[in-house]
């Protein structure tokens, strides 16, 4: 890698890891920046999950005091969470490059546009409801089938699967956004930790590259989780939503009209 590849690489992870302390969303740069440098794209999405991941995995530390509510919801949530990624992982790696290439601009628009309407989302989920979660009488079947969707869907590209579960959780009744954040984090690390195992396995990661955006990411969490309070998230929220359309834009063209 020459050094304009390894500075802009861990800047971009920095941004990643950096954007989802803060907000969420990380995937938009780090994916974008593998494929600015020439990376395939199946190589790409697993050497930016594996990049991600170690400092997903990290942050669940920051959620410990809020472990034991949500330690009832986990043996329904967890055992779907897992196959789903590997299921989503096995797919991508089933798929090739050139069909990846034509479905990355959808992938990139619809977690844009996820990322988008998370207020949406947070209002039809009552997430800012102030009474205690109880499931017992909404559709937690039907909850952890919409979870296995999503773990699919996060094994294989990954980007807004915490949208879609902040939704999910809140239509069965949790209502402590601590707590659910908590569930969500731990969820999306496992799906993440079993696809990132699966891409390794088959030998999908760029380790050189791997490695300076891990440390980029680890950087950028540390940074996003210190200044989070400091930075004003709707302007992190609306430079995402941007950056996302510009680059489902640009991916677009280059795949279909160009």
């Amino acid at each position: 890698m020459s050094p304009t590849e390894i500075l802009g690489l861990m800047i971009a992870a920095a941004a990643g890891g950096a954007i989802n302390a803060v907000a969420g969303g990380g995937t938009l740069i780090t994916f974008p920046a593998l494929l600015l440098f020439g990376t395939p794209p199946i190589v790409a999405n697993a050497t930016s999950t594996l990049a991600l991941v170690i400092g997903t995995s990290g942050s669940i530390y920051g959620y410990r005091k809020h472990l034991d509510p949500v330690k009832p919801w986990l043996w329904r949530f967890v055992p779907v969470s897992m196959v789903g990624g590997l299921i989503g992982a096995v797919l991508l790696t089933r798929t090739s490059n050139k069909a990846f290439s034509q479905l990355v601009p959808f992938l990139i628009l619809f977690a844009t546009m996820l990322f988008l309407a998370q207020g949406t989302f947070r209002r039809l989920a009552n997430l800012n409801g102030s009474t205690g979660h109880d499931g017992r009488h909404q559709a937690v079947w039907g909850a952890i089938l919409f979870q296995f969707g999503v773990a699919i869907y996060g094994g294989y590209f990954g980007a807004g699967i915490g949208i879609l579960m902040l939704a999910s959780l809140g239509f069965i009744g949790l209502s402590n956004i601590h707590e659910m954040n908590t569930l969500k984090t731990i969820l999306g690390a496992l799906i993440n930790v079993v696809a990132a195992g699966w891409f390794i396995s088959k030998g999908l990661i760029h380790w050189p590259k791997a490695g300076v955006m891990t440390a980029g990411a680890l950087l950028g969490y540390f940074l996003g989780s210190h200044f989070a309070q400091r930075i004003p998230q709707r302007r992190v929220r609306q430079l995402i939503t941007l950056i996302g359309f510009i680059i489902s834009a640009v991916t677009f063209y280059e795949q279909f009209v160009r």
